[in-house]
């Protein structure tokens, strides 16, 4: 495999969107997807997420509730993975993760085991594959949808998503879908990786940065 190297994004060459237009640019934009699959890159390993049931019951401290909330999730996804099959156009997920898991990212492998099971494509690449590329530091939160877009996902220092920065330049597109292809391809399919390394945690300790000693 030729050696990945990461694509710049340079702001100023984007547009800024605030919360509210980037889900509404992002809703456009994934409407007039067609036969072209998507990406998304995850390198952060905590962020907080409003308005999810089972989100607030991990932040409460409720691991059973958060875990049976998921579940009721599964009509939602069996709709996506509809869509996804309509449009011919899959969603592959490239999930950077760090070991000992933080509480907020054990529990999104649960969450990303079930939209699995529903059709996305999931697989988990460790930190030290990508460490190479993070000495101006770490890697960008980013979704390359459709081939039509790429959005720069934006969040506070405390992970609150804080809009995003849209880039439509044709090569730009091309380059971060062949970067997260290419790390895509040397990850480690959700499904072993849940099952060795997320299935026999017990549940997490909040207010630290992963598991206490048993």
């Amino acid at each position: 495999m030729p050696e990945l190297s990461i694509p710049p994004l340079d702001p100023a060459r984007g547009l800024l969107l605030d919360s509210d237009a980037y889900r509404e640019d992002f809703r456009a934009t994934d409407a007039r997807v067609h036969g072209h699959d998507s990406w998304k890159l995850e390198r952060a390993q905590h962020f907080e997420e409003a308005g999810r049931p089972a989100r607030e019951a991990l932040r409460q401290g409720d691991w059973a509730r958060s875990l049976s909330l998921l579940e009721e999730n599964r009509e939602s996804l069996a709709r996506f993975a509809e869509e996804d099959r309509r449009k011919e156009s899959f969603f592959h997920r490239v999930r950077i993760v760090e070991e000992p898991l933080t509480p907020y990212l054990q529990w999104e492998l649960h969450s990303l085991r079930l939209a699995a099971e529903y059709g996305e494509r999931v697989r988990v690449v460790p930190v030290d594959l990508v460490r190479r590329w993070e000495a101006a530091g770490p890697l960008p939160e980013l979704v390359v949808l459709g081939g039509l877009a790429v959005y720069q996902v934006r969040y506070t220092p405390e992970g609150v998503p804080d809009g995003g920065v849209r880039f439509d330049d044709p090569a730009l597109v091309a380059s971060w879908e062949g970067f997260l292809a290419g790390l895509y391809g040397q990850g480690e399919e959700l499904g072993a990786y849940f099952t060795r390394a997320v299935a026999p945690l017990p549940p997490p300790v909040l207010g630290g940065s992963g598991h206490q000693p048993s």
